[in-house]
């Protein structure tokens, strides 16, 4: 059985699949002509980048860290540059622009295939909702410009309005009424305000809602964005990023960037999922490796420029953002809107709403298109059932797929609330980047082509050990500490990252391992155990049950099980 679950798909299997419209490209889009140059990957990678973390999630990720979360945005660029170099060694051996299912089908077999299609599936389904929350938030704010009130308790989730109202409670009647802000505020109304059915109150984000059923609807009829709607978007966004950068920086005080790690490092790090969130699309640009006049040269320099841009922008709206307001004020979906409408610029706020309303929507029109191609993908593999492929005869677009992935992001995204979706978003894309970094490394070596991407060799045998003896030596006070304390079994993430790293310690020292994708790996492998042990326990259950329906229906019903017997 071993051998047929890691059976492979060979690459001319792969390719004749593309040819035939059957590629499962995370990022669809018309084929590129095969010459782009460092400028064209450096601003397809910002195009990428730039999306709806850095709209929403920065707010959460400054309100845990305060003005020292600019210290994470360079610990996670690092961090995601090690991961795209991996995506690019595998978009030069495997030339086809895929996903990381096309990558571990062709490398590892079909298992790995099969928990990377479910992983990204449940990337693509909760980072949407991310994307739903986030575009509510700044719809509503948009429409109170227009002096449209909605009600409090149709634009949030239940929980967020019963923790408002219990935090609201808890602070006024110990007198601490300066720490009471804006969204505590309204979310305590929209608990007060909300009408009930006998005992529960009726609390959904109902903008969230109907956003999801009109891109479903859109992407369902088949209408596609033309590439310069894309553009506009693009720059749009950045417009609108640097604008609240430029404006933003006349109405800084200095004073609210002291203390500059309130809340310490581990408050820093417990941002991990909104920074990272921002990041998420940057390894868009490493599937473009066969479509590069001069990949070897351009590829890495495309995916370092555009990282080294993004992170300069995100420190400077983090900064700008925690000096405007006190970043206890920031826990907001409408960070960059919020904070103008906070010192009376209003109409700059609108203006930044109506930005964030288009940018959002776009964004999750692209992930809402690419979600059922995975769904298709692993349906024509004959890993899901028939009705996943079904083509509508007359928009020829995947129908089933499309409209049960608008139900497994429309009905959550009534009930979650932004800062659940981004970990899970984040704990999943993370592990993606594992497998991905940890695949690289069991690649067979080959010798370097001309026009190939390979990441540069640098030797880690004796790197990596140096690394993991002088973390061990600083950190172990704090380890002892933490494995010591009355709920130490959370713990067990780090735990995992600790056995991992003295694994890959002894194999680097052994095997003369390849120091980026062990690098990459890692830092991937530490930021997951930075998101929580809830979180960790939700994915855990979600990759069961992942495992559950491949081992009952994928695993009998294989296209490739069925080639090979």
């Amino acid at each position: 059985m071993s051998k047929s679950i890691f059976r492979k798909k060979s690459l001319d299997k792969i390719l004749s699949d593309v040819q035939n419209g059957f590629g499962d490209g995370e990022h669809s889009g018309s084929h590129l002509k095969k010459e782009l140059l460092t400028k064209d990957l450096t601003l397809m990678g910002i195009a990428a980048v730039v999306g709806a973390g850095i709209f929403s999630t920065i707010g959460t990720a400054s309100f845990n860290g305060g003005p020292g979360v600019t210290i994470l945005f360079v610990l996670t660029a690092i961090t995601c540059g090690f991961s795209a170099m991996c995506y690019a060694e595998f978009a030069s051996r495997i030339p086809v622009a895929g996903s990381a299912y096309t990558y571990a089908y062709a490398s590892f077999g079909e298992l790995i295939a099969w928990i990377i299609g479910w992983d990204l599936l449940m990337e693509y389904a909760i980072g949407n909702i991310a994307v739903a929350i986030s575009w509510s938030e700044y719809f509503v704010n948009l429409l109170e410009g227009f002096h449209l009130h909605v009600p409090r308790y149709l634009t949030m989730d239940y929980f967020s309005a019963y923790k408002g109202h219990e935090q609201l409670q808890q602070l006024t009647a110990s007198g601490h009424l300066t720490e009471i802000t804006e969204r505590i505020k309204a979310e305590s109304l929209a608990w007060t305000t909300a009408p009930n059915i006998g005992s529960i109150k009726l609390i959904a984000n109902l903008p969230a809602l109907l956003i999801v059923v009109l891109i479903t609807y859109l992407v369902y009829i088949g209408i596609r964005e033309t590439k310069k709607v894309t553009n506009a978007m693009v720059l749009l966004k950045i417009a609108v990023v640097l604008a609240v950068i430029v404006l933003g920086f006349f109405y800084v005080t200095p004073a609210n960037w002291h203390p500059f790690l309130p809340n310490g490092f581990s408050g820093v790090m417990k941002g991990v999922s909104g920074v990272f969130f921002a990041y998420i699309g940057f390894d868009a640009i490493s599937t473009t490796a066969e479509e590069c006049k001069n990949p070897q040269r351009d590829l890495p320099r495309g995916m370092i420029y555009s990282l080294i841009i993004c992170t300069i922008l995100y420190i400077l709206i983090a900064l700008v953002l925690t000096g405007m307001v006190n970043y206890k004020e920031l826990q907001v979906g409408d960070p960059l809107a919020f904070v103008f409408a906070r010192i009376g610029l209003t109409k700059i706020s609108y203006v930044i709403s109506i930005s964030a309303v288009i940018a959002t929507a776009s964004v999750l029109l692209i992930f809402q298109m690419g979600q059922p191609r995975i769904w298709m993908s692993m349906s024509r593999d004959g890993l899901l059932p028939k009705a996943f492929s079904r083509i509508h005869p007359k928009f020829q677009t995947p129908s089933f797929s499309t409209i049960v992935t608008g139900f497994v992001v429309a009905i959550p995204a009534l009930f979650m609330n932004l800062t659940e979706v981004t970990d899970l978003t984040s704990i999943g894309t993370l592990f993606a980047f594992v497998l991905v970094c940890g695949g690289v490394l069991l690649l067979p070596k080959v010798e370097a082509t001309q026009g190939r991407f390979r990441i540069p060799y640098i030797n880690s045998k004796w790197i990596v050990p140096v690394l993991f003896i002088g973390g061990m030596i600083a950190f172990w006070k704090p380890m002892i500490a933490m494995f010591a304390a009355e709920n130490s079994h959370e713990q067990f993430p780090f735990a995992l990252f600790i056995l991992l790293s003295a694994t890959l310690t002894v194999l680097a020292f052994l095997k003369n391992l390849s120091l980026i994708p062990v690098l990459g790996l890692l830092s991937c492998f530490y930021l997951m155990t930075e998101l929580g042990y809830i979180n960790w326990l939700r994915f855990l259950i979600w990759l069961i049950i992942g495992l559950v329906v491949y081992f009952t229906y994928g695993y009998k019903n294989s296209r490739l099980g069925k080639e090979i017997s």
